[in-house]
């Protein structure tokens, strides 16, 4: 047996069936089904807090042909969701992602029914359409759901401290894209006061906090061992194909433990690593919105090994305010671009998008030949109007001063913001004009809704720039979690790098070469892909320690 890069007196052997890397959506849905097909499992987490980045998170998460779209006569099929992720993926990624597609799309209705039924983690539908509704196989409702609220005392007695929202814990998603709190803050918490005075005394959890709650809940009754501040350093080998277990350090001990049947790396993205990030991301980066512990672990001790690394240039991006988390400067991921009256402008003052795209990351890091970002640095423009219609900005804007740019005139902005002259004056005034007609000419911004109808936060439309001062915030790439890491197949088997696959190691989430990229399909494409991904692991390691898992491949073929 060897290991990777660790040579340390071990001060403790453990062994168990199964080892997860990490404690996210997609570590604790491969726990989940693990732990249920009666696999010993031990979840090891680096950070004292659980959750991951889900737990950070609105919770929207995006299940095709689920069983509460079919109990609301919402037709839709795994054929049919298929059909719409290899529409709309990008140039090219069909020959080594449509497998993986497949998987997902026949997945993943079955993840959301075992999820419910071994957890108390319960789902809603949202009203939500798919966002490129253009495209073959897109539904105008039915895929978008996220999770009900869940008390956290189903978890007091475990001791187990989950890691918070950057926000307040008491709306749903639901209600989030429903009310329109980011302009109507006060008007909507009055008239929802009951309610969440409700759920304030009954401490009950939301969004991605609720998700990670019943997760845990269902992997702890289920007899799951958790371990937290306990970081993985290697992976344990036999020969250059076969993982054994890990190596972990936890609180000064070094532990061996090995896993009978294999181990899951689901430790989330690499965007805190600030040499790879670079590596992959050249150009100007404003926020990361994740955990300071998404430092690639996961992505390192597979690479140590000889697994396949891919999508490395892949990441959920977008724009972001700045914030503070557990007393560190961060960045918050709301969409406060989504404004009448704001433009995006490049380095050279002119707009460069549709503001108002769903994939609006994916516009902030196209690339030249070189790899290098087209459009960055990036800054939002507005005028005095954008703090009048969104208060929550404002408080913002009054909390972190040197953030945004203001100026009396369009030409002392440009000159602030080292736009050459006259640059940023003459982009004004063409907007200016388009809204005059109600027709944007370059990009069609009166086209688009957005996220979609159903989400009040976005308000569309075209609205002068003219009233003093003039405003402008960096807009350049602000990360929620990159996505690139080990290339896996179909049952979220590792590949190695010289070929074939690396014998008793997966990988799910944004750890692994996620087969949708920046390129989101939904706005709960992050969760709901890793939520499934997470299960086809567990499910693989149950069928392959029952002996069934090469019928399944037989079938599969």
């Amino acid at each position: 047996m060897r290991q990777s890069g660790h040579n340390a007196a071990i001060a403790n052997v453990e062994t168990c069936d199964v080892v997860i890397v990490g404690s996210g959506g997609a570590a604790l849905s491969a726990a989940l089904r693990a732990a249920q097909g009666g696999l010993s499992v031990i979840i090891l987490e680096k950070s004292p807090l659980l959750g991951g980045t889900t737990a950070m998170s609105g919770g929207a998460t995006w299940v095709p042909a689920n069983h509460h779209a079919r109990a609301a006569g919402l037709a839709d099929s795994p054929e049919e969701a298929l059909q719409y992720l290899r529409a709309t993926a990008p140039e090219g990624w069909a020959a080594t992602e449509d497998a993986l597609w497949r998987a997902f799309a026949t997945s993943a209705s079955e993840m959301l029914a075992f999820v419910e039924q071994y957890s108390p983690l319960r789902f809603a539908l949202t009203d939500e359409a798919d966002p490129l509704a253009g495209f073959a196989g897109a539904k105008p409702r039915g895929r978008m759901l996220a999770p009900l609220p869940l008390a956290a005392s189903l978890l007091d007695h475990r001791g187990w401290r989950l890691r918070p929202s950057p926000l307040p814990q008491l709306y749903t998603y639901h209600e989030v894209i429903k009310e329109d709190i980011w302009h109507h803050p006060l008007e909507v918490a009055c008239r929802l006061s009951p309610r969440l005075l409700w759920r304030w005394g009954r401490r009950l959890r939301t969004k991605g906090g609720a998700m990670i709650t019943g997760l845990l809940a269902g992997c702890a009754a289920l007899g799951c061992g958790i371990q937290t501040q306990a970081r993985v350093v290697s992976l344990l080998t036999e020969g250059s194909h076969r993982v054994v277990g890990v190596r972990y350090r936890h609180r000064g001990r070094l532990i061996e433990l090995r896993a009978a049947q294999g181990v899951v790396i689901a430790s989330g993205g690499f965007e805190g690593d600030v040499k790879r990030r670079a590596t992959h991301f050249p150009g100007p980066v404003d926020y990361v919105c994740s955990p300071d512990t998404n430092t690639g672990d996961g992505q390192r001790m597979a690479e140590e090994i000889g697994a396949e690394l891919a999508h490395m240039d892949q990441a959920n991006i977008g724009g972001a305010l700045p914030w503070r988390y557990q007393g560190q400067p961060c960045g918050l991921s709301v969409y406060f671009h989504y404004e009448p009256n704001a433009i995006l402008v490049n380095a050279q003052g002119q707009r460069f998008t549709n503001e108002f795209i769903f994939n609006l990351g994916e516009r902030l890091d196209a690339r030249d030949a070189q790899g290098n970002p087209l459009h960055l640095p990036a800054w939002l423009v507005a005028d005095a109007e954008l703090l009048r219609r969104s208060p929550m900005l404002k408080l913002i804007a009054l909390r972190h001063p040197q953030w945004m740019v203001r100026a009396d005139t369009l030409a002392q902005l440009a000159s602030a913001l080292n736009l050459p002259e006259g640059s940023l004056e003459a982009t004004v005034a063409r907007f200016n004009q388009f809204c005059e007609r109600g027709r944007d000419d370059d990009f069609h911004r009166e086209r688009s809704t957005a996220h979609g109808e159903a989400d009040a936060r976005f308000h569309g439309g075209l609205m002068k720039i003219v009233r003093p001062p003039f405003l402008a915030m960096p807009f350049n790439r602000s990360f929620l979690a990159t996505k690139g890491g080990p290339r896996t197949d179909e049952f979220g088997r590792v590949r190695h790098r010289e070929g074939g696959i690396i014998q008793g190691l997966f990988c799910a989430g944004v750890a692994m070469a996620n087969p949708i990229g920046t390129r989101a399909v939904g706005a709960g494409t992050t969760l709901g892909p890793n939520l499934t991904w997470g299960y086809i692991c567990g499910r693989t390691l149950v069928q392959q320690a029952a002996g069934e898992f090469h019928h399944r491949m037989e079938e599969a073929s």
